[in-house]
């Protein structure tokens, strides 16, 4: 009997001790995942119609749009400079960049 509580206890003990560890891990796993996403936004003063229509509600006429009024000093010029509605920008902004063009001296 009093095996038998050692034992438990012990695999009790085993099992709070590896939970916090598989937190860690998850955690450690996530960073890279954010790192990689950031690196994956689209440039709307450069990209292509088709990455352009690859984002949510942008299709042949709103990445003509894009394209044409370019270029762009924020992502948000594109809904007054291209049309793009609201609500269309609200679903792609966290996707979307607008990088500024280097100047020549």
């Amino acid at each position: 009997m009093q095996l038998t509580r050692l034992l438990l206890v012990l695999v009790t003990a085993l099992a709070l001790f590896a939970a916090p560890a598989d937190e860690k891990k998850a955690t450690k796993k996530a960073a890279p995942a954010a790192e990689a996403k950031s690196a994956d936004l689209i440039d709307v003063n450069s990209a292509t119609a088709a990455q352009l229509k690859a984002l949510p509600g942008i299709g042949d006429a709103y990445s003509a749009a894009i394209i044409k009024n370019r270029p762009y000093n924020g992502k948000d010029d594109i809904v007054a400079k291209a049309g793009v509605p609201q609500a269309t920008y609200d679903k792609i902004k966290d996707k979307i960049i607008a990088k500024q063009a280097k100047k020549k001296k």
